[in-house]
């Protein structure tokens, strides 16, 4: 069976992801999306881009917990919040200097 970068098994696994997505949809998660749930894979199962086969990839979405990616939400939206924070106190500074 061959092995790939999950990444590249990513267009292959749309159905899958969006039969995903409904599941979230069905919990009360309104919002999720399949890329939001790829990604969560990514950072939080995978740890990064490693190779895998197709059944491994098939499973690992199908076995995504709602803790697991409503931690993932929650840590992006914390990154997003200090980003966003660094960006204003950037343009602040610079508003002040001009």
């Amino acid at each position: 069976m061959e092995e790939k970068l999950v990444d590249e098994w990513k267009a292959e696994m749309e159905l899958i992801l969006e039969s995903k997505v409904d599941e979230f949809k069905m919990m009360g998660y309104s919002r999720a999306t399949a890329d939001d749930i790829w990604n969560c894979l990514k950072k939080k199962v995978w740890k990064g881009n490693p190779s895998k086969r197709v059944h491994e990839v098939v499973g690992d979405i199908f076995h995504l917990s709602s803790n697991i990616y409503m931690s993932y939400l929650t840590v992006q939206t914390y990154q997003d919040d200090d980003l966003m924070a660094s960006i204003a106190a950037l343009s602040g500074s610079a508003e002040e200097e001009g």
